[in-house]
């Protein structure tokens, strides 16, 4: 898309006010929205203010709307909660309540208002921006306010943020909080799997959603629990018959452990709750299994934010702080989100209109509407689940089996989340009728004949597992292409599912380009990226970057603590990530960083030198301590060691200096929800896609596929999921530094320089297009996006 950069320098906030109040249920994550907020609002030079306590503190005014400066919101963005504190408000429901809040803004010239909470918060907004101009002359008729104030404040401008850890607010992929709701969901199913596993014993977890069940669906998707309850999809008359069969089944095939999920809000099809304890009894009488109930409550509104809800509110209170400049009297009042990866703005009530016709659809009993009207992603997440939750009776699979072989093979440094790709890959793969093979080792593993057929248990549990269990080797095929091809003869592949990182992609362009020796590689050949560098070009996001995301701003954290302690400290942090720069930036944005040197954006000595000014005026302030991140490649020259170096040299007598590799900790540990979610649905789709190509290559009793269009690389781009031939990315590729030579990410590099109080340039012109609520049609939800 070309078009012309629009700046954000152009929009001034010289006279404008901003206040920020948090209210409703709280989520981790507000205060990184609040900060951006207030950062932001700063560097455009407008006045900001905190609204304490909520609505209740806008009516009760005095001491709970202050002004407030930069360090105000510094060291918050770790805090799960919000600082500013939330209250649930009876009086601002009044219209008393609300003309007092009117004569407190007023008298602070408060007309810009960034409202943080539920679609009741929202509501409340939009009703309270409604009434302003009649609020303000009814004011004045009391003699509260002059004439003049009417006249200057005349109009009230609202942008909301969605915190709500439920994920129940329609229009927004993600709101604020849910993705740490569901890293304290899966520590815990992931805690319980290895006691339950010791005793054989089934645990009914339950977890919160009252009216929504996202968090109960993604963490079944996350931790491939037996069975799910949620509001939006009641079980089937008999439901109690079907789930204590595959119950019993699954432990006749040796399965130790039982996980049911169970949403608070969960009902049947009569609209009668099912609990957590109904579910346990009836295991109980029925089996006779050991059973627990574990109920979650408010441990998962707690705890720390992920690095995901972080960036996520980062990116919104930025956003919606522009959105509050641009608005105009005839502007209807917005709610910023996220749509794929792209920040959109979206009107208030089309949002909350289509979030009250969820409800009022399961109210009525129309589930397959509720579904539906909580848009793509969620229908997505529970046509993934269903598909791989249960193994169809044979009777049910394809009446003919497909008599297709393919193959699956991890390639490249291991990442987490690997393993749900893969077993997302088996399951759908058997359902679809073909015989799933694993080839343990790489292409080095498959040219040594490692290969072995892979049934559905085989995969059982394998979600949650870091690293790689097939095994995973960076060589390359090109040296072993005549072996290759003799075991792809032997064992009859049809298909090819790699999931790797930059090694995979070079992999599949050798083995197209091998096509004209061998006719054994004329097969169709899928690429899921899985790299913690995020550098395959093709796609937004690999699986395993988010996982070292959250194991840098992790580190970050516990290294920020012990610098507040010692107090004027600066670290210099080395990350991973080859030359691709994602998660040195994004790290930083996560963590709050100073500074982040990558090699897409070339840095000198001047820029190092301004770095360590700056950092010595910061040192003035009450914020001492410096975070820098440095990517491992940035630059041959100015090494981690150098930057060390140079930084306790110039900074002496006013910071002293500490560094810290993080190495291969960023490729280890139990893959993040997003990882498993996302490696789960991605390699399903991949696997579908192989089951179509397979059809449409059959001729005369062979598959024979030799086309660039056989030969794709299934990638995230902005919001949809798109197949690309490999031979089409070669030109979008800088295969000497094996990074895309067009990265999405960079477009919030200015974002992270704003927060950390560096006068930069930001291109807005994908910003300030009011969207409207899309209703998607089934074709749409098919054809995909995450």
């Amino acid at each position: 898309m070309d078009h012309q950069p629009k700046f954000f320098e152009n929009l001034s906030g010289t006279g404008k006010a901003i206040a920020v109040l948090t209210s409703g249920g709280d989520a981790q994550g507000m205060n990184a929205a609040v900060r951006a907020v207030v950062r932001m609002g700063i560097y455009v030079k407008a006045k900001v203010y905190f609204i304490y306590e909520g609505y209740q503190g806008m009516v009760d005014g005095g001491d709970n709307i202050v002004e407030v400066s930069w360090e105000s919101v510094s060291s918050i963005l770790q805090v799960g909660g919000t600082v500013i504190g939330s209250a649930r408000c009876k009086s601002f429901r009044t219209r008393e309540g609300r003309l007092q809040a009117a004569c407190n803004l007023v008298q602070r010239g408060i007309t810009n208002l960034c409202v943080i909470g539920g679609d009741g918060s929202l509501t409340g907004a939009n009703l309270f921006r409604e009434e302003w101009s009649g609020l303000l002359e009814e004011l004045a008729q009391k003699g509260k306010i002059d004439r003049e104030a009417v006249k200057k404040y005349a109009y009230l401008n609202i942008v909301g943020m969605v915190g709500s850890i439920d994920n129940d607010f329609c229009g927004t992929d993600m709101t604020i909080g849910t993705d740490s709701a569901l890293h304290r969901i899966i520590e815990v199913v992931d805690a319980i799997m290895t006691t339950a596993q010791s005793h054989q014993r089934t645990f009914v977890l339950e977890v919160m959603g009252r009216h929504c069940g996202y968090l109960a669906l993604v963490s079944a998707l996350a931790c491939g629990a037996d069975w799910v309850f949620i509001p939006e999809y009641p079980p089937e008359e008999g439901w109690e018959d079907s789930m204590c069969v595959k119950l019993s089944e699954n432990r006749a095939r040796k399965k130790r452990l039982n996980i049911i999920i169970v949403a608070e809000g969960a009902i049947d099809c009569h609209n009668k709750p099912i609990t957590s304890e109904k579910v346990k009894d009836l295991v109980v009488q029925r089996l006779g299994f050991d059973t627990r109930v574990t109920i979650l409550g408010h441990v998962q509104r707690g705890g720390t934010p992920s690095a995901f809800d972080r960036i996520l509110a980062s990116r919104m209170g930025v956003e919606a702080v522009l959105a509050l400049l641009e608005a105009t009297p005839a502007t209807p009042a917005c709610v910023v989100s996220l749509s794929g990866n792209q920040a959109v703005r979206l009107p208030l009530m089309e949002c909350v209109q289509m979030t009250q016709e969820v409800q009022k659809a399961m109210d009525e009993g129309r589930f397959v509407e509720a579904v539906r009207l909580r848009g793509r992603s969620f229908e997505n997440n529970l046509n993934t689940y269903k598909l791989l939750s249960h193994k169809k009776p044979d009777a049910e699979l394809p009446k003919v089996r497909s008599n297709f072989n393919v193959a699956v093979l991890n390639v490249g440094a291991p990442a987490a989340g690997m393993n749900a790709a893969v077993r997302a890959a088996v399951r759908v793969g058997i359902t679809e009728g073909h015989k799933m093979f694993a080839v343990i080792d790489g292409f080095e593993g498959f040219s040594r004949g490692k290969i072995k057929e892979i049934s559905w248990g085989d995969v059982g549990g394998w979600t949650g597992q870091g690293g790689s269990i097939l095994g995973t080797k960076r060589t390359l095929p090109a040296k072993y292409l005549e072996k290759i091809a003799d075991q792809m003869r032997t064992n009859n592949i049809n298909a090819l599912m790699v999931i790797g990182g930059f090694e995979a992609y070079l992999g599949l362009l050798e083995l197209s380009a091998a096509r004209e020796k061998y006719d054994e590689f004329c097969v169709p050949m899928v690429m899921v990226p899985a790299t913690v560098s995020n550098n395959v070009p093709g796609s937004d996001f690999s699986i395993g970057a988010d996982t070292a995301l959250n194991t840098i701003t992790d580190t970050c954290d516990r290294i920020k603590q012990s610098a507040s302690g010692t107090k004027r400290r600066v670290f210099i942090i080395e990350t991973m990530g080859g030359y691709c720069g994602y998660l040195a930036n994004m790290g930083a944005l996560a963590a709050g960083a100073d500074a982040a040197y990558i090699f897409e954006e070339q840095f000198d000595i001047r820029e190092l030198q301004a770095n360590v000014e700056h950092l010595t005026e910061k040192m003035k302030t009450s914020i001492q301590r410096g975070l820098v991140l440095r990517n491992e490649n940035c630059n041959e020259n100015y090494t981690t060691d150098f930057i060390y170096q140079l930084y306790s040299e110039e900074g002496k007598g006013v910071f002293d200096c500490r560094k810290n590799v993080l190495g291969h900790m960023q490729q280890g540990g139990a893959p993040s929800p997003f990882d498993r979610n996302f490696g789960t649905k991605i390699s399903a789709k991949a696997m579908q896609w192989i089951s179509k190509k397979l059809k449409e290559t059959y001729r005369k009793g062979k598959i024979f596929a030799n086309t660039d269009d056989s030969v794709c690389l299934l990638g995230m781009r902005r919001r949809n999921l798109v197949f690309q031939p490999v031979a089409e990315l070669k030109t979008e590729t800088d295969f000497v530094h094996r990074i895309p030579k067009e990265q999405w990410w960079l477009k919030l590099r200015p974002l992270m320089k704003i927060l950390a109080k560096y006068k930069t340039s930001y291109d807005v012109s994908d910003s300030g297009q009011l969207e409207h609520v899309a209703m998607h049609s089934q074709k749409e939800v098919e054809t995909g996006t995450i």
